[in-house]
């Protein structure tokens, strides 16, 4: 289970260049189009190899866009709301040891892209409760 994106390329001027790349690459969404660049979260890096930063980018689509998969990178794709995960924090357990989670029906959501997700969720909670305050 993983997020669109990759290594920046030479070519790419910055690093939203790249986001904007790789998500064209992978999923055929241009993100130029109908899109809006909200701002980044904090880096990540993966456990396995903590040399590798991830930096993920927010962006909000107007609508739900066409997908079509790079099937050289991607099996599969769909779309779960972020209350459903919200509400399916859990944890699972695996080969090698139980750990934090998102399971909605039969996808399980861990590691980095769990990480990734729950960090974004708790930013919109975090908002959310300081706006009800007001």
């Amino acid at each position: 289970m993983a997020l669109p994106g990759g290594k920046r390329e030479p070519k790419d001027k910055n690093l939203k260049e790249t986001v904007i790349r790789e998500t064209l690459e992978e999923t055929s969404i241009n993100l130029l189009q109908n899109c809006q660049f909200l701002g980044v979260m904090r880096v990540f890096q993966t456990k396995p190899r903590p040399e590798i930063e991830v930096l993920p980018f927010i962006i909000l689509a107007e609508n739900e866009p066409s997908i079509t998969l790079n099937e050289k990178e991607l099996e599969e794709y769909f779309w779960i709301p972020l209350e459903d995960l919200a509400r399916n924090r859990t944890t699972a357990k695996l080969s090698f040891g139980e750990v934090p989670a998102f399971i909605v029906g039969s996808t399980i959501i861990w590691g980095l892209t769990y990480r990734i997700l729950e960090s974004l969720i708790n930013c919109l909670e975090t908002e959310t409760r300081l706006r009800s305050s007001d």
